[in-house]
């Protein structure tokens, strides 16, 4: 954890040691003030010296000031320090999860995230700023101290220090045993973030299904087992407590006991028997403070853990060090015996098939036949696990990650928008873009009617993740965003599921003359948004069924053919008797 904290200050670490030092420089200012009280006790009440008293009490008077003012400057830097590397630390993990692909957040809380971007990130500046100098400060507190101490009578000071082991023995014990607390302590807490995120962003859906009293429950039951961490830290923390108070009380003991001998002997005058019971607290207050700073190290220690986590992990997605170099692509496409796995599951299993510049291509299957793993293999949010996906005959991998994604453009069947206006969605992927272009393809995508029709149109702002928003509305609005980055390649997963069939076919037709001569990618379930395609893959479990054109797929009446019969046949039918009877009406 120190190399951590030492590496994370980078080019303030040398100012952060001169401002320890010159923290740790004032404590002689500090401890003057109790070795006046000793030398104003020999210097007035035995010798009558009034004239030493004044200088004396000058002498603190400036000590006292210069300390203050040099302490309030050391806190303010320790401040200001801590601030930017909790800065930097934050905007180092958030570039990290930038760099992470689809995998790291499949599998990661959202909560859990949360917590090590915040809780976690102040754990370490509070060290910084607090608990690392506290902790120096305390230790030269300690040998400062000790050294006046055994300059005045070593033999009062020695007996002084048999409590010292003690101590010692029982902070390691105490450390051992509440570091495993302050990991559970902030693993609840973690649990705690997820479930009130959850619970926030699914607020609809709980409502749909009156399930407020059970997730009020589910709550309770992770707030009591965060309430019950930290209680289980703060037990073994009281069972210690206790006795480090004893040991520093002791010390009062042992000092008055031999340091009184002393004084009887003629060893030490009264006046030193002051100094020793003023400069007590230079050896109990850190015994005390150990104790609270090993506390701090602990939690400091767990969260700085779950930060470097983050830090030091690596994307499974990397661009290779030899790429080629190549800006724009034609969108040619071609899969060559894919196979892909989640994990242990088999998403996708030897597809191979080839489509050319500025052919659309319609994929269609039931719902986790792959299709959707398929297109996040060109964009290569995944890697394959066997074959290879080759744009403009390139292997995928052998390009560079942010030059193929620049190429490709995807409005994703989970839509989400930011919490921004209508047109600062739509232009997210071009911000500078004249408000003509951004009406453009909103005109495209059939959403610029319905924008016109809120008070504020295309300065609207849009709830988190499009909340106010109708899921066709959502929907326009994503596709709107993805045609206004002109790609070579665009890729529409179920984009217009979500609007009526008028408006799907009324959007298609539009598509096909704005994409004209660029490849298009085309997931859907009516048979009516795909029948038009050049290609047509059917997919079922992973595999690649049936492949061909609409009339190809009629005709060898395999599964395309029993959709259809399904979608269109039954409709046509019902469609008929339907005009028939218009017509006798």
């Amino acid at each position: 954890m120190l190399r951590f904290i030492w590496e994370l200050l980078r080019k303030d670490k040398w100012f952060y040691l001169f401002v320890i030092f010159v923290g740790v420089a004032t404590l002689p200012l500090l401890l003057f003030r109790n070795t006046v009280s000793g030398q104003i006790v020999d210097a007035v009440v035995y010798n009558q010296d009034y004239g030493a008293l004044y200088r004396l009490l000058g002498l603190l008077l400036l000590a006292t000031l210069l300390r203050v003012l040099l302490k309030w400057w050391d806190n303010m830097q320790l401040e200001y320090i801590s601030q930017r590397a909790a800065k930097r630390l934050r905007e180092k993990m958030y570039f990290k999860l930038c760099k992470m692909d689809f995998n790291y957040f499949d599998k990661t809380r959202t909560g859990d995230i949360m917590t090590r971007m915040t809780a976690d990130a102040d754990a370490v500046r509070h060290f910084i700023a607090y608990v690392g100098y506290a902790l120096i400060e305390q230790i030269s507190t300690f040998a400062l101290g000790l050294g006046i101490l055994f300059f005045i009578s070593w033999k009062t000071t020695l007996a002084i220090l048999v409590v010292a082991p003690f101590v010692f023995y029982f902070m390691q014990r105490m450390s051992k045993e509440v570091h495993p607390t302050f990991q559970r302590v902030r693993a609840r807490h973690s649990a705690l973030n997820t479930t009130a995120q959850e619970n926030i962003s699914g607020n609809r859906v709980v409502k749909a299904f009156a399930k407020e009293d059970y997730e009020i429950e589910k709550f309770d039951r992770v707030n009591d087992g965060y309430r019950e961490a930290n209680l289980e830290s703060n037990r073994i923390s009281s069972k210690y407590l206790p006795r480090f108070e004893i040991a520093a009380a002791m010390l009062t003991v042992v000092a008055i006991l031999f340091g009184g001998y002393h004084v009887l002997t003629g060893e030490i005058s009264v006046g030193d028997l002051v100094i020793i019971n003023s400069l007590l607290w230079t050896v109990m207050g850190p015994i005390r403070m150990f104790a609270w700073l090993v506390n701090d190290m602990q939690r400091a220690s767990a969260s700085a853990i779950k930060v470097q986590e983050i830090l030091y992990m690596q994307p499974r997605i990397k661009t290779k060090k030899r790429v080629l170099s190549k800006d724009k692509f034609t969108g040619d496409v071609e899969f060559r015996d894919v196979s892909f796995r989640y994990e242990d599951e088999v998403a996708l299993e030897n597809i191979s098939f080839h489509v050319k510049a500025g052919q659309t291509v319609a994929i269609i299957g039931a719902t986790g036949a792959g299709k959707s793993s398929l297109v996040s293999l060109i964009c290569r949010f995944y890697d394959v696990t066997k074959g290879a996906v080759l744009l403009d005959g390139i292997d995928v991998r052998n390009v560079n990650v942010r030059k193929l994604r620049q190429n490709i453009s995807v409005a994703m069947q989970d839509i989400f928008l930011f919490s921004d206006t209508i047109e600062g969605n739509i232009a997210y992927a071009k911000p500078d873009v004249p408000f003509s272009e951004v009406e453009r393809v909103a005109k495209i995508a059939d959403a610029h009617d319905f924008i016109l029709r809120f008070p504020e149109g295309y300065d609207t702002i849009v709830g988190e993740r499009g909340v106010g928003l109708s899921g066709g509305q959502k929907q326009r609005i994503a596709l709107a965003r993805a045609l206004l980055k002109d790609p070579a390649i665009l890729i529409l997963d179920d984009t217009t599921s979500s609007v009526d069939m008028e408006t799907e076919h009324h959007i298609h037709q539009t598509l096909r003359e704005y994409f004209k001569g660029k490849t298009t990618f085309l997931i859907a379930h009516r048979i009516s948004t795909v029948k038009d395609a050049d290609k047509i893959l059917v997919l079922d479990q992973g595999r690649l069924i049936e492949e061909g054109t609409h009339e190809e797929l009629l005709a060898k009446q395999g599964y395309y053919y029993d959709v259809y019969q399904n979608q269109l046949g039954d409709f046509d039918v019902h469609a008929g008797k339907g005009g028939a009877q218009d017509g006798q009406k």
